[in-house]
C-alpha cells in the first residue's frame, strides 16, 4: 500500500527531462513530472501493440476478474490518490471532489468490468440467422484533462480494458502527476503493458493520435483541440470518441420553490468550483420568481467554504491554473463593465497566493454577453431573466455547443415536455450533471460525438462484426 509521499516518489523524477509541478492552492512545489519525448510515446504504443494479443486472448470473466483486482488497489491506496489530487488538481478533500473522484474510479471501473454485452441475435427466421459480436479494436489512446484527472481516465481505460483492447494514456500537462499515480497503482494489477502512460504537452498527444497503429481514440477537452483530432486521426479512419466543451443551460420554470432548488442549482453550477464540462453554466429564470431564486441562490452560495484543498472544512477550491483564472477574471469584468449586476463575488485578489477566484452570481445581465455564451469553466454563474419561456429555450439554444442542460419545475412532466424542446446529450429534471456508469452520456452540436458509460460504453470501444449463416 501507498502513501502520497512513496506514490509521488515513484511516478516524479529529477532527471532533466522534467518540470515542476505546483499546488494551485498555496503555490508550493509538488514535485517533477517526467516530460517524454516522440521516442517515448512510439515505445509506449509499441508495448501496447505488442501486449494486445494476449491481453484479447483471455477470456471475459479472466479480464472481469483483473478490473476488480484493479478496482481494489484504488480503493486500498484511496487516500495516497486523493492528497496526490487534492495538491495537484486543487480540489478540496470532501464534498463532490476529491475523495468523491477517487470513489467513483472504483464504482466505475467495477460497474464498466460488470455491464454485460452479450451476443446479439440480429434475425433468426428460419431462413436467415445473424449474430452481432463486439470485437477488440485494438489499441486505444486516452487523452485526459486537467479537470476530473483521476476519473475521467478511468471513463476511458476500463470499457478499453475490458473490451480486450490494451491502453496508451496521456494525462494533462498541468495534472500529470494525477494521471500517472492512477495508473501506478492500477499497473499493481494489471498484466504488463497492457496500460501504459506518457508525460508531457500537447505535442505526445498529437503523435499518439496520428499513429496509425492506435485504432481508437479517447479526447476530452475542448471544441478546437477535438476538431484537430479529427483531422489528424483521417490517415487511418480510427474511431473516436470526443466529449468537448459545452456551456450548459438551464431554465427554472414559475412553480418551483427557490429555496426547495437553491442547493441543486449550486451544486451543478459550482461543482469542481465551477470546473465541469457538463456544469451547469448559464441559468434562465422566469421574471415572476427571479428575485427569490437569485436571493435563494446567493444564501446557499455565501455558506458554502472556499480555500486550501488539504483543510478539511472546504467544499470549493481554487481554479487549477492562471490560464483558466484569466479566463474567469475577464468575463466577469466584462460583464460588469456592461452593467450586470453582482450578487456575490466578482472581486478576486490578485495579490493572493493561489487561482482563488470568488463564488460568483451575476444578474440582470444581457443575454448576449461574454459570461453567458461563452464558457467561463470556473465558479461565476450568470442568471438571465426571461418572460417568455418560448425565448429561454430559443436561448438555451442559440450556442453551437449542447453536452448539457436541465429543467427546474415542480411538474415533472411539464419539465419534460421543455427537456424535449433543448438540443443537448443529457438533459436532466431537477438537477444538473448527475451521471451514472450504466446511463450513456455525450453530447450533440460541437460537444462532440460518440457515447461513453454502460454498454454504449462498450461498444464505442469495440469492432462490431456480423456473423451469418
Amino acid at each position: 500500500m501507498f502513501t502520497a509521499s512513496t506514490l509521488l516518489a515513484a511516478v516524479t523524477t529529477d532527471g532533466p527531462n522534467s518540470r515542476e509541478i505546483f499546488d494551485p492552492a498555496t503555490g508550493e512545489l509538488i514535485g517533477r513530472a517526467p516530460v517524454d519525448t516522440d521516442a517515448d510515446v512510439d515505445r509506449a504504443i509499441d508495448t501496447a501493440v505488442a501486449a494486445q494479443t494476449s491481453w484479447a486472448g483471455l477470456s471475459n470473466d479472466e479480464r472481469v476478474a483483473i478490473l476488480h483486482r484493479a478496482a481494489d488497489a484504488i480503493e486500498a491506496n484511496a487516500e495516497a490518490l486523493v492528497e496526490i489530487l487534492s495538491r495537484e488538481q486543487g480540489k478540496p478533500l470532501n464534498g463532490p471532489n476529491a475523495r468523491f473522484e477517487v470513489g467513483a474510479c472504483v464504482t466505475w471501473l467495477r460497474v464498466t468490468a460488470d455491464t454485460p454485452l452479450p451476443v446479439e441475435t440480429v434475425i433468426d427466421d428460419g431462413d436467415t440467422y445473424a449474430e452481432m459480436h463486439y470485437r477488440p479494436l485494438g489499441t486505444v489512446g486516452a487523452i485526459t484533462p486537467w479537470n476530473w484527472p483521476m476519473m475521467i481516465a478511468i471513463w476511458q481505460i476500463a470499457p478499453s480494458l475490458r473490451m480486450g483492447n490494451t491502453v496508451v494514456q496521456k494525462p494533462s500537462e498541468y495534472t500529470p502527476l494525477s494521471g500517472l499515480a492512477l495508473v501506478h497503482v492500477l499497473n499493481t494489477e494489471l498484466p504488463a503493458g497492457v496500460l501504459t502512460a506518457v508525460s508531457g504537452g500537447g505535442e505526445l498527444g498529437a503523435r499518439i493520435v496520428a499513429s496509425e497503429r492506435v485504432d481508437k481514440i479517447m479526447f476530452t477537452g475542448s471544441t478546437r483541440t477535438g476538431k484537430r483530432i479529427v483531422e489528424a486521426s483521417s490517415g487511418n479512419l480510427k474511431r473516436l470518441t470526443l466529449e468537448l466543451g459545452g456551456n450548459d443551460a438551464g431554465i427554472v420554470l414559475d412553480d418551483v420553490d427557490p429555496k426547495a432548488i437553491a442547493e441543486g442549482l449550486f451544486w451543478g453550477a459550482f461543482i469542481n468550483t465551477g470546473q465541469t464540462c457538463a456544469a451547469l453554466k448559464r441559468l434562465y429564470v422566469p421574471d415572476a420568481i427571479y428575485d427569490e431564486v437569485v436571493a435563494a441562490l446567493a444564501e446557499f452560495a455565501a455558506a458554502v467554504p472556499m480555500g486550501v484543498g488539504l483543510s478539511e472544512e472546504n467544499l470549493l477550491g481554487p481554479l487549477q491554473n492562471e490560464m483558466q483564472f484569466n479566463v474567469v477574471d475577464r468575463l466577469v469584468e466584462s460583464a460588469k463593465a456592461a452593467g450586470a449586476r453582482v450578487v456575490l463575488g466578482g472581486t478576486p485578489d490578485h495579490d493572493a497566493t493561489g487561482y482563488f477566484y470568488p463564488t460568483t452570481l451575476v444578474a440582470d445581465i444581457d443575454p448576449e454577453a461574454a459570461l453567458v455564451v461563452e464558457e467561463q469553466f470556473g465558479p461565476a454563474l450568470p442568471i438571465v431573466r426571461y418572460t417568455d419561456l418560448d425565448e429561454a429555450v430559443r436561448l438555451a439554444n442559440a450556442l453551437d455547443v449542447g453536452l448539457g442542460g436541465s429543467v427546474w419545475s415542480a411538474d415533472r412532466e411539464r419539465a419534460r415536455e421543455v427537456a424535449a424542446r433543448i438540443t443537448a446529450g443529457t438533459v436532466w429534471i431537477n438537477s444538473h450533471g448527475s451521471i451514472h456508469p450504466a446511463v450513456p452520456f455525450g453530447g450533440a452540436k460541437q460537444s462532440g460525438y460518440g457515447q461513453e458509460f454502460g454498454t454504449a460504453g462498450l461498444k464505442s470501444v469495440s469492432q462490431p462484426q456480423v456473423i451469418q449463416g
